[in-house]
């Protein structure tokens, strides 16, 4: 099948099960294999070698008819079997399932756990762009549309590109804005490896003064089918500035212009997190009226339960340590 067809069967499929997403895995280093499973479901899978324990990565996958509980097993059995050949530890997946009783029942039904961390967001908010532009202003947090209307006040510019030279000024900005805010920005090989696999499906969006001075940067993965705001990186000047809301309100524009159907702001904390890393970002993002969507968490198919086990330990305190 090709990532048309996918998309037009599944149509909650995003950018991680993608080509592009497995060539800038192999750009990295990466072993990427592909299963199609006859013509009845799509996976994308990327083998991670880590100190702990080398593992089999399906974000955002499989894509397969959950409902189908034949086919599903079939599915795991073949992923199994891949994941026994490549000698690892474990599977991760993090499917496209709303989180739901329903749905956490058919992944234990396949002998899958609970995973310690997080894989791709498992909340996040959707906006959909098929609504007219004063549909999606009128559907914003009044706050969020002055905020919008502020920034076109002071003169506030976005622009966007996919030059190397504003990739690696993305990256510095990112990496100042991970020590003020204690996260991990992906290092330059790999900001490198996706402008180069995604082509002219990436864009770097920055929101500048009238003077010329950056606000705020954002990385957007797009297609037809789906915008993601992937990544993200802001200057002090953000603290006093509508930057990000300029920003986000011009690739709003930009996707709806060039056809595409939704804008996943991809990731903020879950329900009753005051302490969780996105917190801050929680409010900003709920601001711009989309719906907010719950997947199920990360799931492990164990492989080698005393490999399994060691990995559990330290991704477990990790967890912690990160406020994830």
């Amino acid at each position: 099948m090709t990532w048309t067809d996918i998309i037009k069967k599944y149509p909650e499929a995003n950018f991680l099960q993608s080509p592009e997403y497995g060539k800038m895995n192999e750009l990295l280093g990466y072993k990427v294999i592909v299963e199609d499973f006859g013509g009845k479901g799509w996976a994308q899978m990327i083998v991670r070698d880590a100190k702990r324990g080398r593992y089999l990565e399906i974000p955002c996958g499989p894509l397969i008819d959950w409902d189908d509980k034949k086919l599903a097993k079939k599915v795991f059995v073949i992923i199994n079997g891949i994941a026994r050949r490549e000698k690892c530890v474990f599977v991760r997946i993090r499917p496209q399932l709303m989180a739901n009783r329903k749905n956490l029942q058919v992944l234990a039904d396949l002998g899958l756990k609970k995973s310690p961390m997080h894989l791709a967001a498992e909340h996040t908010v959707m906006i959909d762009l098929t609504k007219t532009e004063d549909e999606l202003l009128a559907n914003m947090r009044r706050q969020t549309r002055y905020e919008v209307r502020r920034a076109d006040k002071l003169g506030i510019k976005v622009e966007k590109g996919r030059s190397e030279a504003l990739f690696k000024e993305f990256h510095k900005v990112q990496a100042e804005t991970a020590k003020r805010q204690n996260f991990f920005p992906p290092d330059l090989k790999t900001l490198m490896a996706e402008r180069e696999a995604f082509g002219e499906n990436i864009d770097i969006y920055v929101a500048r003064t009238k003077e010329g001075e950056a606000v705020a940067y954002g990385l957007i993965i797009h297609d037809k089918h789906e915008g993601d705001y992937y990544e993200a990186a802001s200057t002090m000047l953000n603290r006093k500035l509508p930057g990000a809301y300029a920003l986000l309100w011009r690739a709003m524009r930009d996707l709806k212009a060039d056809g595409c159907k939704r804008f996943n702001l991809w990731g903020i904390a879950p329900a009753g997190q005051p302490n969780h890393r996105y917190a801050g970002v929680t409010t900003f993002k709920t601001g711009f009226g989309g719906e907010v969507v719950e997947y199920v968490p990360a799931h492990d198919l164990v492989i080698s339960r005393v490999g399994y086990l060691k990995d559990y330990i330290v991704e477990t305190a990790r967890k912690k340590r990160r406020h994830l």
